[in-house]
């Protein structure tokens, strides 16, 4: 299986547990790892035949900063269910999310999750 990555891709978003999170909002910074067989795209140079990364940014950022959630783990969910509802060539999808500016007394660079989904067969 091949993959289509798209790494570190920078939102302001509402999401969060506190109320001044989902108010004043904060960044957040989303990578995907898309696995389909890039094959047939590669050997006919046709786009229908994989993923559009633009389409795919417009529709993460479409999630990120649609209705807040308060879970990083929803934020993923929904990336992962709109890419695999959208793109039938995708046989699984990695989403990691993360929240630099998280709320937490202490020192740390970022913290986030990463799901995997795959599609139901």
């Amino acid at each position: 299986m091949d993959t289509i990555f798209m790494k570190r891709m920078p939102f302001y978003a509402r999401h969060g547990v506190f109320v001044e999170e989902r108010h004043l909002g904060q960044r957040f910074v989303v990578s995907l790892d898309m696995t389909l067989d890039l094959q047939p795209a590669g050997q006919t140079d046709d786009l229908e035949l994989t993923v559009n990364y633009g389409d795919v940014y417009t529709k993460v950022q479409e999630v990120m900063q649609g209705s807040p959630c308060r879970l990083l783990e929803t934020v993923a969910q929904r990336i992962a269910d709109v890419l695999l509802q959208t793109y039938p060539a995708l046989h699984s999808v990695l989403v990691q999310v993360e929240k630099p500016g998280a709320p937490i007394a202490g020192i740390f660079d970022t913290v986030g999750v990463t799901i995997t989904r795959m599609r139901a067969t």
